[in-house]
This record gives structure tokens, C-alpha cells and sequence, in this order.
């Protein structure tokens, strides 16, 4: 079995700009401008952490969404899926009632990151509670909870090609510093 090709994490991005990150990259400075623009990471460690500060978020901004029962980092997400996080429902019959459990799951690869890439991501998949579609409705969304969504999106991005084109992570020695 051929290993797949790894993902293109700019694909739909103009090619100027990939070809920028790219440039950034070979001549050793998207590391830097990224350590300057996010310096540290965040501290949410624990799945019980996680699942307080998704909480946090849903509160603020979709305290009407249904209760979600489950939130964790996954080892396996990136690696199984290519996804960098899920959010699913399962629906079960107990009785004469229909009980639906919500899950979101991150990536692993987000518990070394700043704040604002763990950020971005949670409210890509609270967003999913309301809009399951990758429509204008569910970007609007993704705004209202994060009027830099598309910024951090596109800088995410960029440090996932630099993670993969050099297999350094930026922010580990970071928290291990401000630990």
C-alpha cells in the first residue's frame, strides 16, 4: 500500500500565496513570524480542561445548542481522518425518548499550540452544532465567535505545512519553558 501524499493544506488559497508560505518556509523565516505574531502556547492540557473551555465558548455564544457530552483531544484524528477536529451526534432511543449525545474531538497536535489556533478550531466545530454544511451561514458563525477566524485559519494553515515540510513544532519548547 503507497503512503498517501500528504495533505495540501492551501489548496483554494491563491497559488501567490502558497507560493509565499513556501518561500517563508525554504528561507527559514515562517517559524520566526509565526513566534512573533503567537508567542506562547496555551495551557489547556487535560481533556477535563478542554471540555471546560469548550464549555466557556458554547456558553458565550450558543447557549441554546444542545449539551455536549464528550470533548477530548485524539491521538489518532490527524493521522486516521486527516481531520484536525470532529463534532458528531449520535442518536439513541431510551424509551419513548430520542437522546442525542454531541461529541468534539481536537487533534492532538493542538495541545502544543497558542491560544488563538485552539480557539479557531473549537469554534469551527461548536459552529458545526448549528450549521453542518461549510456555508456562508457557518463562516458567519465561525466570525461571530472569532472575527479573526479566516486569519488564524490561514496561519494554521501555514504552520501545519511548516510542521510537516520540517517535523519541528514550535510552540512544545515554549510551554515546556513557561512551565
Amino acid at each position: 500500500m503507497r503512503p498517501k501524499p500528504p495533505p495540501n493544506y492551501l489548496a483554494g488559497y491563491p497559488v501567490a500565496l502558497t507560493e509565499q508560505v513556501q518561500r517563508l518556509i525554504e528561507q527559514d523565516l515562517l517559524a520566526d513570524m509565526l513566534l512573533r505574531k503567537y508567542p506562547l502556547a496555551h495551557a489547556v492540557r487535560t481533556d477535563k480542561a478542554l471540555y471546560d473551555y469548550v464549555l466557556e465558548l458554547k456558553g458565550a455564544y450558543l447557549r441554546n445548542a444542545g449539551q455536549l457530552s464528550k470533548v477530548a483531544f485524539d491521538s489518532k484524528l490527524h493521522v486516521i481522518r486527516n481531520a484536525l477536529g470532529t463534532h458528531t451526534s449520535i442518536s439513541r432511543v431510551q424509551g419513548a425518548k430520542l437522546k442525542t449525545k454531541r461529541e468534539i474531538r481536537v487533534a492532538m497536535v493542538f495541545k502544543e499550540m497558542p491560544p488563538e489556533f485552539l480557539r479557531m478550531i473549537v469554534v469551527h466545530e461548536l459552529a458545526h452544532i448549528k450549521e453542518r454544511e461549510h456555508d456562508k451561514a457557518f463562516y458567519q458563525l465561525c466570525r461571530h465567535m472569532a472575527p479573526d477566524y479566516h486569519q488564524l485559519e490561514f496561519d494554521l494553515r501555514a504552520y501545519l505545512i511548516y510542521l510537516e515540510a520540517t517535523g519541528l513544532p514550535l510552540w512544545a519548547a515554549a510551554t515546556a519553558d513557561a512551565i
